[in-house]
């Protein structure tokens, strides 16, 4: 792809260098070869620049750099037009429709004639699969269960009963969707009795869900995860809870019941989230932190309990000297006893 071409499909503008250069691929500052394009996102990065092998580089409107052999495209933002280019140089594989002799498919289940069913997938009674639907081997779906058009199912998927996959999801490997959500209520006895779990996950659209992760659909009612959220790997989100648009769930996070999660938000890896708890719009929680109360929106919290950034960085400081204030406090201590023995 010439450097022109590749400018007009990522909305960049040639900065240096022939429109006629020829890009093969995309590649980061440490790795690229010559026909490579790479990127400049963070100013910490920019050393690197001096021993790139790249052909061009994508930076935004005010870097600048001194080779002047490596071709330039500005863009507001890099990185952004980075992924377009990777998207353009490995497009998805060409679909091709088929259903493997060894897929058990319900009597009645609805399954489009535009679908590609690999070996040993089970489709339960009355589930709906739609036109352009992928499933690989080994994926187990319940009865009653909706796939929308053009979703990506990989192996080892457990999809339970009643629930509803939007259009263009993509989940990965060994996430169960629908599992029964964690309730028990005591008895007369104190054991445990299992309350029913009778709701169903929605998955709407554009959803994408990471592998190994396990979202428990509702005791009553439903569990909802919104257009365009994303959902890493080793992921556990209770019963009842809803995702909002965008959203952003990194590994190893846990939601329980009834959590609200809103628009945009990022939860970073290893969050926990207690139940019945609202996070605004645009929050950010940390990794590694936890909440026991609701989040304003845009609000960024850390630590156990999460509390302001800010504030947790200064606590953080203030804690790595703790050693160096006891010590202080103790020579204070024998200071102010010597002068009342004096």
């Amino acid at each position: 792809m010439k450097l022109s071409e590749l400018a007009e499909q990522t909305n960049s503008t040639i900065g240096s260098g022939s429109p006629e250069l020829e890009i093969t691929g995309g590649a980061g500052l440490d790795i690229a070869a010559p026909g490579d394009i790479t990127f400049l996102a963070n100013p910490k990065y920019t050393p690197r620049i001096k021993e790139t092998k790249a052909s061009a580089i994508f930076l935004n409107e005010k870097d600048t750099i001194k080779r002047s052999d490596l071709a330039v495209l500005r863009t507001k933002d890099p990185y952004l037009a980075y992924t377009r280019t990777l998207r353009l140089f490995h497009p998805k594989p060409e679909f091709e429709a088929d259903v493997h002799p060894s897929a058990a498919l319900a009597d009645s289940a609805d399954v489009a004639l535009n679908v590609d069913i690999r070996a040993n997938v089970v489709i339960g009674a009355r589930t709906k699969i739609a036109s352009g639907v992928r499933i690989m081997p080994n994926v187990t779906i319940y009865e009653d269960v909706q796939i929308g058009e053009n979703t990506l199912i990989h192996s080892g998927v457990s999809i339970r009963e009643n629930t509803q996959v939007g259009k263009n999801c993509i989940i990965y490997n060994n996430a169960t969707i629908g599992c029964d959500g964690f309730g028990y209520a005591k008895d007369e006895d104190r054991h445990w009795l299992k309350i029913p779990q009778v709701g169903r996950v929605v998955i709407e659209d554009d959803v994408e869900i990471g592998a190994n992760t396990v979202i428990d659909r509702a005791s009553v009612g439903e569990t909802r995860i919104k257009r365009g959220a994303k959902i890493d790997n080793l992921v556990q989100i209770g019963h009842s809870c809803t995702i909002d648009e965008d959203a952003l769930i990194c590994a190893q996070t846990g939601l329980a019941g009834s959590s609200v999660i809103g628009k945009r938000v990022v939860l970073a890896g290893q969050v926990g989230i207690a139940g019945h708890l609202k996070i605004g719009d645009d929050a950010v929680v940390t990794a590694k932190s936890a909440t026991s109360h609701d989040v304003e929106s845009g609000k960024v919290i850390s630590g156990i309990p999460g509390f302001d950034n800010r504030e947790w960085l200064r606590s953080t400081s203030a804690f790595r000297r703790l050693g160096e204030f006891a010590k202080r406090l103790r020579e204070l201590e024998k200071r102010v006893l010597g002068r009342e023995e004096k």
